[in-house]
Formats: structure tokens, sequence, C-alpha cells
């Protein structure tokens, strides 16, 4: 029995209201984020099948794949999807030193500043934009503090489907997606190679059953 739920509490929310948790948005959209790229096995497979649906979505990259993989990475920013920073070493924010922490968000933020492969109009509103996603979700106060100092906008999520626990089965990951989201959820899913059993069940399911249901897929951009 899992204690975290899929659909995060609105309590939860409102106890951290310096976070992003969802989108405040009238319209019928939905914001699919993706952790832990770019990944070879997995990333270019996830871009093909959002390509499919014209839809964009915001990766969370880890700075040490950024730097194994920049061809991969410009391929990102190329097809028009936004970027944020999940460390350059997926670090446990509470079992790191904040100097420590900080440091490894640097190191990633240059990364994603200086692989950009060029800059067009359309990406001038978000060249700015600074989104920072914590690994497992869990980081010090005083880390969050940092951060938010720095600039960057602390993303996290309205649902949390599990796709990369392989105790949880493929049906179920779909079910905590389409049972819990609405206009402006975020939804965390990883192009992992350990969610890749999941995610290439759930990912095209989902872009299907909103499209047909009128929903358009968008990038996180302010």
């Amino acid at each position: 029995m899992k204690i975290i739920p899929a659909k995060t509490p609105n309590f939860v929310k409102t106890l951290f209201p310096n976070f992003i948790w969802n989108i405040n948005t009238p319209h019928k959209e939905l914001y699919l984020t993706f952790d832990d790229g770019p990944t070879p096995e997995i990333t270019n497979w996830v871009l093909t099948t959002l390509k499919a649906y014209n839809a964009k979505a915001t990766f969370f990259c880890i700075g040490n794949n950024i730097e194994k993989h920049p061809l991969i990475f410009q391929k990102l920013i190329k097809e028009g999807h936004t970027i944020g920073n999940h460390t350059y070493n997926h670090l446990k924010g509470w079992k790191s030193r904040t100097e420590e922490y900080i440091e490894d968000i640097n190191k990633t933020q240059f990364l994603i500043n200086t692989s950009k492969p060029y800059i067009t109009n359309s990406d001038l509103e978000s060249e700015n934009l600074k989104l920072f996603r914590p690994p497992y979700g869990k980081f010090k106060g005083k880390q969050s503090k940092r951060i938010r100092e720095l600039g960057y906008k602390i993303v996290l999520w309205d649902v949390l489907p599990f796709d990369w626990d392989e105790s949880v089965s493929k049906e179920i990951c779909l079910k905590n997606i389409i049972s819990t989201a609405k206009g402006g959820s975020i939804i965390v899913l990883h192009d992992s190679v350990k969610a890749s059993r999941n995610l290439k069940y759930v990912l095209p399911k989902i872009l299907q059953h909103y499209s047909e249901k009128g929903f358009v897929f968008k990038a996180i951009t302010s």
C-alpha cells in the first residue's frame, strides 16, 4: 500500500505555497513533465510520441545526462519543449549539504544555458525562465529558500502516477492519471529506462484520451 497518493492533496499544496503544483488556467490544458533524462533508450521515443499529437512538455534534466547526451538535449529544445533543472547528480537534498546541493544545481544550469543550440523569437519569452524540480520531490527548507533566491521557480506536481515503480502495473499507472488529471494538472513521468515499461504503455494512451476530449498539452513557460 502506497503512502503517497497519485493526486497531490490540496492541504499539501497550501502548506507549501511557494511551489508550483499546477497551472491555474480556465482552458483545457495539461502539462506533461519528464524527469531524469535525456536518456538515449527512451527520450527519442518520447519526442516522437509527443510530436504525433503536437504535444509540448517540460523536461527536468539531470546535468550529467545533458553532458553525456548533448544532441538529444538540443533536440528537446529544437522541438519546442522547455527545460528544467533536476540537479547534476540526482542528489537527495535531505542528505546533502546545502552548499553542495546549490553547486550541483549551478553546474547543471550552466550546462543548460551553454548547450542550447540557438535562440529564436519564439524562445525569447522563456529564455530566462529557470525551473527546478528536486529529485524525489524532497529537499531542506534552507535549500528551497536559496534556490528561490537564485531566481528559480520550484515545480512539483499535481499527478504522480508512479511510472518508475516496477510494482505498479501499467494499467494502474494509466488509471492514476486518467482518474485524477484535470485542466491545469502538472503530470510527472520519467524518460528513463526504469520507467520505460509503464511509460511506453501510458504516454500514447493519455495523449489520445485527452486529445479526444479537446485538451492540449503545453510546456511550462512562465
